[in-house]
Parts: C-alpha cells; sequence; structure tokens
C-alpha cells in the first residue's frame, strides 16, 4: 500500500472552516477509483506544533496516487474549494 498523508493549517480554523474542510476531504471517497484508503481528522490538542486537519490516504501504488492527484474531482471539487482555505500544508509519502 502506499500512502499520502497531509497536514492542513487553516487561515481561520473555526468550527465552521473546520467542518467545511473536512467535509471536502470526506466527499472524495467513492468518487476516485484509486482512492482505496481515507481517513480524516481533527486536531483536538491544538498546541503550538499542531495542525488543524490530517488526510491519511492510501492508493495500491505510486502510480494510482499519482493518478488521484490529477483525477478532476480532487482538483476541482476538493483543491479549488480547500486552497483558498489553507495557510499551509505539509505532506508525506511512503510505502508500507
Amino acid at each position: 500500500m502506499f500512502y499520502h498523508v497531509v497536514l492542513f493549517k487553516l487561515k481561520e480554523n473555526s468550527k465552521e472552516n473546520m467542518e467545511k474542510a473536512k467535509g471536502l476531504l470526506l466527499a472524495m471517497e467513492g468518487k476516485i477509483p484509486q482512492l482505496k484508503h481515507l481517513l480524516v481528522g481533527q486536531d483536538e490538542l491544538s498546541t503550538g506544533r499542531s495542525y488543524d486537519i490530517c488526510l491519511i490516504s492510501g492508493f495500491d501504488s505510486k502510480e494510482a496516487m499519482d493518478e488521484y492527484q490529477v483525477h478532476p474531482y480532487h482538483v476541482d471539487e476538493v483543491l479549488a474549494h480547500l486552497r483558498p482555505m489553507l495557510e499551509d500544508s505539509k505532506a508525506c509519502d511512503f510505502s508500507a
């Protein structure tokens, strides 16, 4: 399995924005065939080094993750709405 983990820091981490961002990410389930595993969590500690939302996604291969990255739903329905809300994001991609 190839994993793509992304941490998101929102410009404004209000309850409304947190739910919107989480909803955008969760809405990918069932819409992108390459996406085999999807988990979205919201930070509960709010420490100085915390990010607001974590996405853990799983794919059969790195190539499948590459296809996901350019899939129209990911680009037009998720990233187009999520990016304006973000202050920062970090990613880690690995096989396990």
